[in-house]
């Protein structure tokens, strides 16, 4: 290799990045033993975003596009050199690559769970998890608070930071929200907005991230909750506490015969065992229903005054005005009444006092 090709090896013609990667979000130009040459091409792509830092220092920022690097388009880094007169050596200077890109299928979830007070269950924990997308809005913030002079830095660099970021809001906003554990689920949407409402601005300020969406997939109790309510669940569709009883226990007994027998008889006595146990539950309930028909209660007596001499007597039952009646004490011409007449009529227009005459005998025939 002549001299020469080694001299023109030193110098960087064009600068780029291509990334294969899907979770790159910073990329460190490689230029160890190298030099970039005044007038080298800067090939910016979509999705791109390049940063150049002179002496530690931010200099210039390219959006996507290409570039002929001259102090007309890099005049931060210029004036950081004082290039009075423009310049035709190499100079130095790191060039980082930032991902602009929406970074999708980021996960967060609680590591612990969540204590709330719950109006149904009291006091209760809770475990929630998701999903959420970002973006890097802003090279410069982003490379001086996150990234620094790391070669190159990963959407795993940043994972935890965002998930504990997201998970204080979804805490803050599930305590302020009120609304019963049973009842979450169809406020997914609801909290997902909220969350990205409060997490957006404040990353977006401080670190040049713009959160885009926050996901809620599931939001769940503990697994001995959700147990004892599967079984509230179970007995609330069955209706009956003595049936529900009475049924596993024919189950577990069927199942622990199985188990000592071969496995057809199992199944034929455990079966049978459920049958006969049916049986007793159908017994009994009829049992109950029996118990449960009480006879209604008598209808109320009907009961009348009898006007004597004009005098009110009473109130007689139907029984001692039909002794009346024989004795001769009522006619059907004595005036009566009872509750719910309007006023006082005779005996023989009252429709429940025909019985009453009817069992007194005609006068006797003349002798």
């Amino acid at each position: 290799m002549s001299f020469f090709s080694k001299l023109t090896g030193q110098f960087i013609d064009v600068i780029e990045w291509l990334d294969n990667t899907r979770d790159t979000i910073v990329y460190r130009f490689e230029r160890q033993g190298n030099e970039i040459k005044y007038g080298a091409q800067l090939v910016v792509r979509e999705s791109q975003t390049a940063v150049f830092i002179n002496e530690g220092q931010l200099a210039d920022v390219y959006p996507p596009g290409t570039y002929t690097l001259t102090t007309q388009n890099m005049p931060l880094l210029t004036t950081l050199k004082s290039w009075k007169f423009g310049f035709n050596s190499p100079f130095k200077a790191e060039v980082y690559f930032v991902n602009t890109r929406t970074f999708n299928d980021m996960k967060w979830g609680t590591k612990n769970p969540i204590m709330l007070r719950d109006a149904e269950f009291g006091a209760i924990r809770i475990r929630a998890f998701g999903g959420y997308t970002f973006k890097v809005t802003d090279a410069g913030k982003f490379l001086k608070e996150l990234a620094g002079t790391n070669a190159e830095f990963y959407t795993e660099d940043i994972a935890d930071h965002l998930r504990n970021e997201i998970v204080t809001r979804f805490t803050d906003i599930i305590g302020e929200s009120k609304i019963p554990v049973l009842d979450m689920a169809a406020n997914y949407n609801e909290f997902s907005g909220y969350v990205k409402e409060k997490i957006a601005p404040g990353l977006l300020e401080e670190y040049g991230i713009q959160i885009q969406k926050v996901l809620i997939e599931n939001i769940s109790l503990p697994p001995e909750v959700e147990k004892v309510l599967d079984q509230r669940s179970s007995m609330g569709i069955l209706g009956n506490l003595n049936q529900y009883t009475q049924f596993q226990t024919a189950n577990a007994i069927g199942n622990s015969q199985g188990g000592a027998l071969n496995e057809s008889m199992g199944m034929g006595l455990g079966f049978g065992i459920a049958n006969q146990m049916i049986n007793q539950m159908n017994q009994q309930n009829q049992m109950n229903q029996q118990n449960n028909m009480t006879p209604p209660p008598p209808p109320p007596m009907v009961q009348f005054f009898v006007a004597v001499n004009g005098q009110q007597t009473g109130p007689f039952n139907l029984q001692q005005l039909a002794q009346m009646a024989q004795t001769g004490q009522l006619t059907q011409q004595t005036h009566v009444w009872k509750q719910g007449m309007a006023a006082w009529a005779t005996a023989g227009q009252v429709p429940e006092l025909v019985s009453v005459f009817g069992t007194v005998p005609p006068p006797l025939p003349p002798m």
